[in-house]
């Protein structure tokens, strides 16, 4: 890291409007930039006082000198532990895959939002310490789901998808707490999917990664001169947003100035952009989400407490995924056949044994880091199924230390469906067949005509089976 505290950052790409663009979005996050224009430049840099003290590089795909691959498995070659970003077309995504396979720690298809491009340095720069097997990644797929579609059995996450599914009719605030990468941004954009507003705006903003002064100007907008560099009229978030739904993200890290403003909006409809001696009604909805406990943020005096109840209409708690272990056989099928769809990679499977050495791990980044270590591993499988050796780290937690490894969960759930018995030996069709309805009626709840169309069954045929099983339709 540079001198007083300050980060480093080179950036490697020939657009002077972009590099002043994203210099002047990592100084907010505490960054000097330094910039190299080609590839020759950028090695040479690694060389120099600024270049061994560099926290993180970001790799503009299109910079000119040698292929952006080449260029990450050069400077990673060079300089293993240093994450580097690659910034990367819409449509883009081969090249995307391709960056990962060089060495890449996490990619951004343009155009970028500014605090999409923030959060994903400071996860890149603070989880640089990781194996890069186990580094989030900010890029998600990114198609929206319904809550049909939302994969996971656990009677507290289903109980959390039912209040949110009931709350998405109803036009009150509702707040998400759970830790990072739980979800939260999943069943926001499912609650407004199945609201009146879902053929409105779903807007987003991270809260944690702007400034307090620039989020009112993000949110609220702002006039010309209202102040220093406000050189033209800005409209805000919550304007554009009319009639939708605006989804915010880490409101714990709101301002105190911006929670005032804020809730004068949740009390009245009404905003008044910065500058402006006016306001105005809008219809909007909010959907707020932290990693924090918000009650205990207004017991410590960091959260306003009439602001925090204005929010709280709708409250919803979604587990970690070490609490739901069961459910990760569906969602690492579930992801596959996502990644799947994604150019530049092909169908895969996994084998039960993958599947148990995952659901060994505690997964402190939760469903995310799940689909990002699933992500590279599909990336770099070069077999039909994924196996123990595509997930290196995590076997060699399980080796060096077993159960009483910090990372390790001591006592995992059951797999759901297993092939195998305990001597290597397939195990007899019939037990087979009755563990896959018992993990169909608990996955659909219950609902025992999607049980049977999702088995390719009827109804009929399903309960005859549930009979000659020995299974209670209520498993």
């Amino acid at each position: 890291m540079a001198q007083n505290g300050t980060k480093l950052l080179m950036l490697i790409d020939d657009e002077p409007a972009q590099c002043r663009l994203i210099s002047a979005l990592a100084s907010r996050a505490g960054y000097r930039t330094i910039f190299a224009r080609d590839a020759e430049t950028a090695i040479a840099t690694l060389g120099t006082q600024d270049g061994m003290m560099l926290d993180a590089i970001i790799l503009d795909h299109w910079a000119p000198g040698t292929e952006a691959t080449d260029l990450i498995a050069e400077l990673k070659s060079r300089r293993p532990a240093l994450p580097i970003l690659m910034l990367t077309a819409v449509g883009s995504v081969t090249e995307a895959v391709e960056a990962v396979r060089a060495g890449a720690t996490d990619y951004l298809i343009k155009p970028v939002a500014p605090e999409q491009m923030l959060t994903a340095l400071t996860t890149a720069v603070e989880s640089s310490k990781e194996a890069g097997e186990l580094q989030p990644l900010s890029e998600k797929i990114s198609a929206p789901l319904e809550f049909e579609q939302i994969v996971g059995a656990a009677p507290a996450f289903r109980a959390a998808l039912a209040i949110a599914a009931k709350a998405a009719r109803a036009r009150v605030p509702v707040l998400i707490e759970g830790e990072g990468g739980v979800g939260k941004e999943v069943i926001a954009d499912a609650i407004h999917a199945a609201s009146p507003r879902s053929k409105q705006p779903l807007l987003k903003v991270n809260c944690g990664a702007i400034t307090g002064n620039l989020l009112d100007s993000i949110l609220f907008g702002h006039e010309k001169g209202a102040f220093t560099g406000a050189f033209d009229r800005k409209i805000g978030l919550l304007q554009q947003a009319e009639g939708g739904t605006i989804f915010l993200d880490e409101v714990d890290r709101i301002p105190p100035e911006t929670q005032v403003r804020l809730l004068r909006f949740l009390k009245s409809s009404e905003i008044q952009p910065l500058g402006s001696p006016n306001s105005f009604q809008i219809d909007v909805r909010i959907i707020a989400a932290t990693n924090r406990s918000l009650e205990q943020e207004v017991q410590k005096d960091r959260f306003r407490e009439d602001l925090y109840y204005r929010m709280n209409v709708v409250q919803l708690t979604i587990p970690p995924l070490r609490d739901r272990t069961g459910d990760i056989p569906a969602l690492a099928r579930h992801f596959l056949t996502r990644l799947a769809l994604q150019p530049g990679l092909r169908s895969l499977g996994i084998t039960d044994e993958a599947l148990n050495l995952l659901r060994s791990y505690k997964w402190p980044g939760n469903v995310r880091q799940l689909q990002s270590v699933l992500f590279r591993a599909a990336v770099m499988c070069d077999r039909d199924a994924l196996t123990c050796d595509e997930f290196p780290q995590i076997a060699s937690f399980v080796a060096d230390a077993g159960d009483a490894h910090p990372h390790l969960l001591s006592s995992p759930e059951g797999i759901g469906v297993t092939l195998y018995s305990g001597d290597g030996n397939l195990r007899p069709l019939e037990e087979i067949e009755a563990d896959v309805i018992r993990l169909a009626i608990g996955h659909y709840r219950g609902r025992m005509t999607e049980v049977a169309r999702r088995l390719g069954i009827g109804r009929s045929t399903l309960y005859r089976k549930l009979a000659d099983l020995g299974i209670d339709n209520a498993a």
